[in-house]
């Protein structure tokens, strides 16, 4: 007589565990879609923001500042988005495409300081993590070059020995940087890619300066000897 109970209890048993399980399943697939949402955004303004620095970066080098800050400002606000977005889920903000769009705002911002001759916005003032700031100063420092150059077309050798220092002592400040990849982001790799073009800059500064004081040395000769030739 029993038998048909235990059945029946079996029964419960296995209705319960199924519906259980079910509400785990739900549990866990509403969890991802928020994750997932997160991720997407995230992902895209990600990519927005990096837009809006490198569009930033050559509105620096056109010498359109106006411009330049209000890109700057947009991809501020979108890189908050991004920040509040993916704080509920680590591994979402540490991901490369949330480090990334950190660096490259970070770049755009530390280059703008760096051509006003402005002290350097720490990665608290910006907002970013410290391996992201690290590795935008570095391509800060990189982006320099261009500007030393302009500056060596216009004559302006002084800037460009000024931008040259400034380019040196980022250098000379990275390299004291010393912790596994994993902890700075690849930022070796950044440093040695900045080191090339630093000496690379410093061969076109030489040579641009060189040339400068030659010309002044010939044009000084040319003067005096106009002068004798007047007076005689």
């Amino acid at each position: 007589m029993t038998q048909p109970e235990s059945r029946h209890d079996d029964a419960n048993t296995a209705g319960s565990s199924a519906a259980a399980l079910s509400t785990t399943i739900d549990g866990i697939i509403g969890r991802f879609e928020s994750v997932n949402a997160a991720r997407d955004h995230a992902i895209t303004t990600g990519r927005q923001v990096i837009r809006l620095a490198a569009n930033t970066v050559r509105a620096l080098h056109r010498g359109d500042h106006e411009s330049a800050a209000t890109l700057l400002d947009e991809a501020s606000v979108l890189l908050a988005e991004i920040r509040a977005t993916t704080a509920p889920y680590p591994a979402l903000y540490w991901a490369g495409y949330v480090q990334d769009a950190m660096k490259e705002y970070a770049e755009a911002a530390i280059t703008a300081n760096l051509l006003a001759d402005r002290l350097l916005p720490s990665p608290d003032a910006l907002k970013v993590e410290d391996a992201a700031w690290l590795n935008a100063l570095a391509e800060a420092g990189s982006e320099l070059r261009r500007a030393v150059l302009d500056r060596l077309r216009a004559d302006r050798h002084m800037e460009g020995e000024r931008l040259l220092t400034r380019m040196d002592e980022i250098y000379a400040v990275l390299v004291t940087v010393d912790f596994p990849d994993a902890i700075t982001g690849g930022l070796r790799r950044t440093t040695d890619q900045f080191r090339a073009v630093l000496e690379r800059t410093r061969g076109d500064v030489t040579v641009a300066v060189r040339q400068h004081r030659l010309e002044l040395a010939l044009r000084s000769v040319d003067e005096r000897l106009r002068s004798a030739q007047s007076n005689g």
